[in-house]
């Protein structure tokens, strides 16, 4: 994120980390499949919040990098996956040498990125950090989501999700929800090749290498 971070999602997640580290213990299914059979020397977790996508490379790299922009999610993360490379950063400026990562997953981080131009500008590092044989998973939140009442309309928009912490208060995270032609519209301008799209539990999917 940009360093005015005006949407706050920073602060948001220092405030929510506890209980949202408490609710989100298992991989997702569609990363697990991403994974499997997959190998590499690197991997590469962007927006790793918790650690439960790093803990899952940690079986398919020898070192596992996971980034995040929330040092309490980060704190959370290290007593989770101890053997991981864990570091604060910048989705838009990924702290990594070009040509480094065989394996990445960006999952359910891209859509909080308050511009369209930081969305696409972190797509772009993803292209540069990875290798000429690499593989990453990348997913958003989507409008053929069942939460989203007027369905699939095939035009993404910028909205505000509650997270709802355990004493009743209710904090606001900005979402930027892809239309799926959108997100294939922002893959497209960058610097990465789709192999694969798809959508699946209301997310838009890529499996993507460098262009």
């Amino acid at each position: 994120m940009d360093g005015n971070d005006r949407h706050g999602v920073r602060g948001t997640y220092e405030r929510i980390a506890e209980h949202f580290a408490a609710t989100r213990d298992r991989p997702w299914p569609d990363v697990e499949s991403f994974c499997a059979g997959r190998r590499a020397e690197v991997a590469l977790d962007i927006g790793c919040a918790n650690g439960r996508h790093t803990e899952l490379l940690l079986g398919h790299a020898d070192r596992v990098v996971g980034l995040d922009l929330s040092p309490e999610l980060l704190s959370i993360a290290r007593g989770r996956v101890p053997r991981a490379d864990l570091i604060e950063g910048d989705a838009t400026a990924l702290p990594l040498a070009d040509d480094s990562v065989g394996l990445a997953l960006y999952i359910a981080t891209l859509h909080h990125l308050p511009e369209r131009r930081l969305r696409r500008r972190s797509l772009d590092e993803l292209a540069r950090v990875l290798d000429a044989d690499g593989a990453a998973l990348v997913s958003v939140w989507s409008t053929t989501h069942d939460r989203f009442e007027d369905g699939d309309t095939g035009t993404g928009f910028d909205t505000e999700v509650g997270w709802t912490l355990p004493d009743g208060t209710t904090v606001p995270r900005y979402y930027h929800i892809y239309a799926p032609e959108e997100f294939d519209a922002d893959l497209d301008a960058s610097a990465l090749s789709v192999a694969e799209s798809f959508t699946s539990a209301g997310n838009c999917y890529a499996v993507v290498e460098k262009a």
